[in-house]
């Protein structure tokens, strides 16, 4: 992409500013969420990043429900005389706001700004920092941060504890896979005596059925690690959970880890990956972006726009709330029927891909009566909504409402 390129990544990591071709910028991409929260932890990323690279134009941007959004954000760039931006998404896997949405936009606006050269990043996937990042919130959270073994505990010290990893949960398998690799990884470099991974989003199985089964394996200590970027809604339910389960059983104690935030090896990954974007692609190495614009010819997705993408008036006090917390929920502060018959057809802006496998029963359906993301209400069979509701009514004594 220059002809400054050195010959190896860590040359251009090193050296970005030098790097980089004249008049560059760097845009953070994240999906937006209505918790304040998740808004400020993720700007926090692109003022590290300022602070390592002062010379660099550094904007963040989101895809909804939060301001500056992307369309903002590359306005910014442009407005400071960026010709080239480099994009990378603030997503710890490659699931489909990676892989679609944030390309849909970089693609929109780059046909509205034919002058600009855009190029698009990794997502910060299974990084060798991203590991370090969470396996230092891990060991933090067991005292092992600062030990004499450099964070490790010794074999065999925690052959009595249990790891379970919350991993966001998508419909892409390949993105669930990886939060499960992390585990494995985790587990095995920290020695933990057993290990399993849940999940806050739509696949199985759900944050709530998993602690329950992971009691019955016996351990008396049960570390709960949420591999997040950012707080918000999600983490307060995942803690939640914890609570409960552990108010439910005093016998076992519940250690809950910090999520990630603007970590150190964190913001590392974010340089590796826009060093990335100025090497030279290798052996017609397809990136995400690329990936796109093939499916995008193939008429295997489409151009679309979030609802808040070209909104910037739009701002968090709206009366029909959301919450999109990093990676991402949906809070309503208005209650409405689940039911799909009643015609439950709110547009959100964005789409989430069917998954198979909704009814599980040990997967979404778990969280029907907690308010779980209406986008995904809609895929479930009204006879699994209306079982869920009668297991709950049962457990509280409380008769069924039958229609």
């Amino acid at each position: 992409m220059t002809d400054k390129t050195m010959n190896s990544l860590d040359d251009v990591v090193n050296n970005l500013p030098q790097v980089l071709p004249e008049n560059s910028g760097i845009i953070i991409c994240g999906h937006g969420s209505r918790a304040k929260i998740a808004e400020e932890e993720f700007s926090l990323l692109a003022k590290g990043l300022r602070a390592r690279f002062p010379t660099l134009k550094i904007e963040y941007g989101f895809l909804e429900y939060s301001s500056p959004n992307i369309h903002m954000a590359l306005d910014r760039l442009r407005e400071q005389g960026v010709k080239n931006i480099f994009a990378v998404p603030g997503m710890l896997f490659a699931a489909t706001h990676a892989k679609n949405d944030i390309p849909s936009v970089l693609t929109t606006y780059k046909e509205n700004h034919p002058e600009l050269t855009i190029a698009y990043g990794k997502e910060l996937g299974l990084h060798e920092e991203m590991i370090s990042a969470f396996q230092h919130r891990v060991a933090e959270s067991l005292g092992y941060s600062s030990n004499e073994n450099g964070g490790v505990p010794a074999a065999g010290e925690l052959y009595d504890t249990m790891l379970v990893v919350v991993g966001r949960g998508t419909s892409v398998v390949d993105a669930n896979a990886d939060a499960a690799k992390l585990t494995r990884i985790i587990s095995e470099n920290l020695g933990f005596g057993w290990s399993e991974t849940v999940y806050s989003g739509v696949t199985y199985p759900s944050v709530g059925r998993g602690l329950e089964m992971a009691l019955k394996l016996g351990f008396k200590k049960i570390v709960v690690a949420p591999y997040f970027l950012f707080g918000g809604r999600l983490i307060d339910r995942i803690y939640a959970y914890v609570d409960k389960v552990a108010a439910e059983n005093p016998d076992v104690e519940f250690i809950k880890a910090d999520y990630l935030r603007d970590q150190s090896h964190v913001l590392n990954t974010f340089v590796t990956r826009i060093a990335e974007i100025a090497q030279p692609k290798q052996n017609n190495e397809m990136g995400l972006m690329e990936d796109f614009q093939r499916r995008l010819a193939a008429g295997e997705v489409d151009v679309h726009h979030h609802h808040a993408e070209f909104q910037p008036e739009e701002t968090s006090e709206a009366g029909h709330q959301h919450s999109h917390d990093g990676e991402h929920s949906h809070d309503h502060s208005h209650s409405h029927s689940h039911d799909k018959a009643a015609g439950h057809n709110e547009d959100h802006g964005h789409h989430h891909a069917p998954y198979k496998h909704i009814a599980h029963p040990f997967g979404p359906r778990t969280m029907i009566n907690d308010n779980v993301c209406c986008c995904f209400m809609r895929q479930f069979p009204q006879s699994v909504i209306d079982e869920e509701k009668a297991i709950k009514a049962e457990a509280e004594g409380t008769p069924v409402c039958k229609r």
